[in-house]
């Protein structure tokens, strides 16, 4: 049995549910709206059970694969199935325990600390591309990511334009405008006893997607629309 870790909801979480498949939730707690669930049967869905956008996402993936914030792995277990050299990071010290006891090849290593890697696909499910943290972030975030893309490689995100949860009935807008970003949260994750600490998570529209990434040399396109959630492919420019 693998020791689960003080302060380590997701993993937890995840270790949990492979011990005795018992459904539960995790809480997200948010400074802005009211708390929502994670079921964890969701973190081990198959690929017949994953919303079109990440099949889509998954079906794009080619070459040597990134997957960032891999959690129980069920990306990585799909690509794996298509023969895919598959690389998985998240920063939970359980998530990475259980992939690597379930014979992943997996890291407990921050996104940004990476150096001198290379992949043909980097993939940032789940509104992975939120690890920017803000706005201001995210160019940043992009430029480390192209650092690791070989040639004709890409990036596959996925966010939503959260603005409607600003609109008031009359269809008008209810946004701070002392504040940087709508788009702009602080969340902290829990389950059962253990709680972690709050983090910034970003939720972006396209449109600032595709400025941020033409900014640092790369191309964002949009492959998949629907509810204000969208799937990006971000390659080089031209």
């Amino acid at each position: 049995m693998i020791e689960k870790k003080i302060g380590d909801p997701i993993g937890n979480a995840i270790l949990t549910y492979a011990e005795d498949r018992r459904p539960a939730d995790i809480i997200v707690k948010s400074e802005i709206c009211d708390d929502d669930i994670i079921p964890l049967e969701v973190l081990f869905r198959p690929f017949d059970e994953m919303p079109e956008l990440e099949q889509i996402a998954l079906e794009e993936s080619r070459g040597k694969v990134l997957d960032v914030g891999a959690g129980a792995g069920a990306h990585a277990k799909y690509l794996k199935e298509l023969e895919l050299e598959v690389e998985c990071i998240d920063i939970s010290q359980g998530a990475v325990d259980y992939l690597i006891d379930m014979d992943y090849k997996a890291r407990k290593v921050d996104f940004f600390d990476l150096k001198e890697e290379k992949y043909d696909t980097i993939l940032m499910l789940m509104n992975g591309i939120g690890i920017a943290g803000t706005l201001k972030n995210l160019e940043k975030t992009l430029e480390h990511a192209k650092s690791m893309l070989n040639e004709g490689g890409q990036i596959l995100c996925d966010s939503s334009d959260i603005k409607y949860l600003y609109e008031d009935e009359d269809g008008s807008m209810l946004i701070d405008l002392n504040s940087e970003y709508y788009g702009n949260f602080r969340f902290q994750m829990k389950f059962k006893s253990e709680v972690g600490p709050w983090f910034d998570w970003l939720y972006v529209d396209f449109e600032n997607l595709f400025k941020a990434a033409k900014a640092v040399g790369l191309k964002a396109s949009k492959i998949y629309d629907k509810d204000d959630h969208f799937l990006a492919q971000i390659t080089l420019a031209d």
